[in-house]
């Protein structure tokens, strides 16, 4: 009987070892970060290598952007990221005009396995800083 029960208890921990893990996995990879622009340029300061992406359409960066920032429209970024952002390791943060297309390129980039990808939601909220 002792032993039976041992077995049961041995086979629940492994099976919970499994899911956690298996469900924290999931977790990290496909959910990316929303943060506000104060905490990305802190986060920047500490950086030697990283991407602003602005995910907006090539006549709104045009009119005006962020020094520095790689432009690629969300609706090319599943196309063109493989090539323009080989490195998954790399921090990318991401803005727009408002901040509904930075929400959705930090979920194709992470759900395309990107590990670092942070939203910083919409530009106006950069040039606040």
């Amino acid at each position: 009987m002792k032993k039976l029960i041992l077995a049961v208890i041995l086979v629940a921990t492994l099976l919970l070892s499994v899911c956690l893990g298996a469900c924290a996995g999931t977790a990290n990879s496909s959910n990316p970060q929303t943060i506000s622009a104060n905490e990305a340029h802190q986060m920047i300061e500490g950086l030697d290598d990283f991407i602003l992406l602005d995910v907006r359409s090539v006549e709104e960066f045009q009119e005006g952007h962020v020094g520095g920032a790689l432009l690629i429209p969300v609706s090319e970024l599943e196309v063109r990221a493989a090539e323009e952002l080989p490195n998954k390791d790399t921090t990318i943060f991401i803005y727009c005009r408002s901040g509904n297309r930075s929400a959705t390129a930090a979920q194709i980039l992470a759900d395309m396995g990107y590990t670092k990808v942070y939203d910083i939601g919409g530009m106006p909220n950069w040039g606040s800083i």
